[in-house]
């Protein structure tokens, strides 16, 4: 199975949350799993699959957890070549602009690097899931597979 590094912006504790059910999912799958609150870009170098799950800010921002993050991998642009990621985003349908926007920040950016999306990014609206915990298992039950293959 894979290594997977899962990153964290969450700003009052559901992205954490779901997070953690994430992480207990793929281990129980076989993969080996780290969590992230506040990764360096030096992440980006380990031989490992990624699984970004943020909550959105603001307009549309990336959680202040994962400003300085965010904005060193823009400076440093490093190749994500052949490396596999996958995004939950966890937004709110109401605010039509910038919903789940840090997770489409995160999406253009590595995407932008070269690297592999394993499957479309899952969009949590607040609006209509008060469980969005199981929806990202649900979603990685379908996908985890991908991060290895």
């Amino acid at each position: 199975m894979a290594q997977i590094e899962i990153i964290v912006g969450s700003v009052y504790g559901n992205a954490q949350n779901v997070a953690e059910h994430a992480e207990q999912f793929l281990i129980s799958a076989g993969h080996q799993v780290n969590v992230h609150t506040d990764p360096d870009i030096d992440l980006l170098n380990e031989d490992a699959a990624f699984l970004i799950i943020t909550s959105t800010t603001g307009m549309g921002d990336v959680p202040p957890n994962l400003e300085l993050f965010f904005a060193d991998i823009q400076a440093d642009l490093p190749s994500l070549q052949g490396k596999k990621y996958a995004i939950a985003a966890l937004g709110d349908s109401s605010y039509c602009e910038s919903y789940c926007g840090a997770g489409k920040q995160f999406a253009e950016l590595f995407a932008q690097l070269q690297g592999e999306e394993i499957t479309q990014m899952l969009e949590l609206d607040s609006m209509e899931t008060f469980t969005p915990e199981e929806d990202v298992v649900a979603w990685l039950k379908q996908h985890n597979t991908q991060f290895s293959a």
